[in-house]
């Protein structure tokens, strides 16, 4: 069992500190979390910074942790732009980063990044093989229904080969056999419910075994929303009030999924979710991080598994 903590991404105008943010990622190595994760949304009422930017500065505050995002919306980006900053951001880390994408599902503003809502699907199936193409062939010719290239070279290639690790979101059986199909992980969403994560993580077990691969070959994670504090109500009242700041309203759905309360009770659920699959679960705090990342470490991971 492998755990992960959430990178700080919500501050609104003028709030960022360095300091604190360097303080967060330095103690987050020290206390042995395995990576460091962002998530991408970038349009919505809850102000969140850009997660390639923030695994930057993260990157040049630490020296071992591996660094990565659960997902990104990769639909909505160029491909030959979002391969060479993950290449770059890559090489600056010596090889620490983590890469999730997923197709962002039919709800996202595709008019506003002149995505055809109808093409989605095709698109992100298509930006993904050529980013795989530029980050391992020499020169490379593409003829897609989106883009196209001829006999072009993208240098320097990532750090890792022949590229960092590629995590798949999704919930759909589609989505889950793609993950299958074209990734080398899953990653359940914070917004699954432990149940709906175990039913998908037959889902992907049935897909690998039918595809003649190996389940230990593809690693399967999930994102947790937690909140610890000693008042279970206070915990459940705090972590729905950070979500709807998030979302701009209460998400009944969302709020299920999470976890809160004493110490104990996160033990029992968490447990949980390693029961349903989990090999590396992402604790994701929405307020007060930094203490909720000490509670996590001295009353949570050694009590777990």
């Amino acid at each position: 069992m492998k755990f992960a903590i959430a990178i700080p991404q919500f501050y609104a105008d003028g709030e960022f500190d360095p300091a604190s943010f360097r303080e967060y990622l330095t103690r987050a190595e020290e206390l042995g979390f395995e990576s460091a994760w962002t998530q991408e949304s970038t349009l919505g009422v809850g102000p969140q910074l850009s997660p390639i930017e923030a695994m930057t500065y993260a990157a040049a505050c630490t020296e071992r942790i591996r660094l990565g995002c659960v997902v990104f919306v990769s639909t909505l980006h160029s491909p030959v732009h979002l391969a060479k900053s993950l290449s770059t951001l890559d090489q600056l880390s010596r090889g620490r980063i983590e890469v999730g994408v997923g197709t962002g599902g039919r709800g996202r503003p595709f008019a506003a990044f002149g995505v055809d809502p109808a093409r989605y699907v095709t698109r992100f199936t298509e930006g993904v093989n050529l980013m795989k193409a530029l980050w391992t062939e020499p020169r490379v010719t593409f003829h897609g229904e989106f883009w196209q290239l001829e006999n072009l070279p993208m240098e320097p290639k990532p750090f890792q080969k022949p590229y960092p690790r590629l995590w798949f979101g999704g919930a759909s059986e589609p989505a889950l056999r793609r993950a299958v199909r074209m990734g080398d992980g899953f990653f359940g969403a914070g917004s699954s419910t432990t149940a709906k994560f175990a039913e998908q993580v037959q889902i992907v077990r049935g897909a690998l075994a039918e595809a003649g691969q190996a389940a230990d070959s593809f690693p399967i994670a999930k994102r947790v929303y937690i909140g610890i504090d000693d008042d279970t109500e206070r915990a459940r009242d705090r972590m729905n009030a950070a979500l709807e700041g998030i979302y701009g309203q209460r998400v009944p759905a969302i709020e299920a999924a999470t976890v809160t309360g004493t110490a104990a009770d996160c033990v029992g659920e968490v447990n949980k979710v390693a029961e349903a699959g989990a090999e590396l679960i992402l604790f994701t705090a929405l307020f007060d991080q930094r203490e909720q990342m000490e509670r996590l470490a001295a009353a949570v991971l050694p009590k777990l598994g």
